[in-house]
């Protein structure tokens, strides 16, 4: 797994340089797609995971942004500030899933390396 969220630190850092702050999540999110997929991982995106209340399956609970090699949830923001929320979120969604491993990257900071926050779930 350290492998794989190597990678993915790796892709966020050359798309952030290469297209700075201040755009869409969903241009990130394409952009990391094709990055990852050039370093040979299999990625995801926007997957429905579905929740379970009482006995009621919700079909679609959330949306992951990007599930890479069906073990790491990557969730992207591209904001001014990551808000705890934001962890507690991407938390829920590792636990939701059954992953062990989530990066949240906030394409808005103005440096990459400030906006990548790594979430365990029972690691």
């Amino acid at each position: 797994m350290n492998e794989i969220s190597g990678a993915i630190v790796d892709a966020a850092y050359k798309v952030h340089t290469t297209l700075g702050p201040g755009l869409l999540e969903s241009v990130y999110e394409a952009a990391m797609e094709y990055e990852l997929r050039k370093r040979g991982l299999r990625v995801v995106r926007q997957v429905p995971i579905p929740v379970v209340y009482e006995e009621v399956r919700l079909e679609e609970g959330f949306r992951a942004d990007l599930i890479v090699e069906d073990k790491v949830i990557v969730e992207l923001k591209s904001v001014e500030a990551v808000h705890p929320v934001h962890k507690k979120q991407l938390l829920t969604y590792l636990r939701l899933a059954d992953k062990r491993l989530g990066l949240l990257i906030n394409f808005g900071a103005p440096l990459i390396k400030d906006g990548i926050s790594r979430i365990a779930n029972g690691l």
